[in-house]
């Protein structure tokens, strides 16, 4: 498959594997990620990603985090790192993503493996029957796949989030982050969903489940 047809959301990769180190500084804290070809930005981490994470709301205390579609790990790293008593979760559906996330908590966070659990499979599937529910479910969503998909996941949150957990997730504004916001406005309410910031054409929200 040609690499500039294929979706980094696909379960497989047929691309050339080609490995590269992307370095980056967040939230004052510097990180190394090992990345390769079939994976979301993987040469540098993209904006909308790094907007996310430098604004994100992140509990101190003992919580239960899940970075929902990992990539190769940036997210729930950082999580894991700023918030060293919660457990962290990191799912995804491609294969080449989960394993370079696997390297990258070896890089980052060697002596805190025994807390981040990663798993394979798309959206909250891995989680099905397990009773496991979230403080913090984080997203960097590919809204590529449209947005009635990634309005579903709304749809399926009360079965994976605590009450008054939040779900914190960026778009685009190109890609419609107002039509999102106005949309969740009228299925929700403004208590349940905020705009955190709007940074270099990036909104990240807030939706505090009741």
């Amino acid at each position: 498959m040609d690499q500039k047809n294929e979706h980094y959301f696909s379960e497989f990769s047929n691309s050339t594997v080609k490995f590269y180190t992307v370095s980056v500084s967040l939230r004052k804290h510097l990180y190394l990620f090992k990345a390769t070809t079939g994976v979301f930005s993987y040469k540098k981490l993209d904006l909308g990603t790094r907007v996310l994470i430098e604004n994100m709301i992140i509990p101190k205390n003992h919580v239960t985090l899940l970075d929902l579609g990992c990539g190769y790990g940036a997210i729930g790293i950082v999580l894991a790192y700023q918030s060293p008593k919660s457990i962290v979760y990191l799912t995804d559906i491609n294969k080449r993503a989960l394993w370079c996330t696997k390297q990258n908590i070896q890089i980052n966070l060697p002596q805190e493996k025994s807390r981040i659990k990663v798993f394979y499979g798309k959206n909250f599937e891995p989680f099905n029957s397990k009773g496991i529910k979230f403080d913090g479910i984080y997203m960097n969503p590919p809204m590529r796949l449209g947005r009635k998909q990634f309005f579903k996941l709304f749809e399926d949150l009360p079965s994976y989030l605590k009450k008054k957990g939040t779900f914190q997730f960026v778009v685009r504004k190109k890609m419609g982050a107002e039509y999102i916001y106005n949309y969740l406005i009228e299925a929700f309410s403004n208590q349940q969903i905020a705009i955190i910031c709007k940074r270099s054409g990036y909104w990240v929200f807030n939706y505090i489940q009741d």
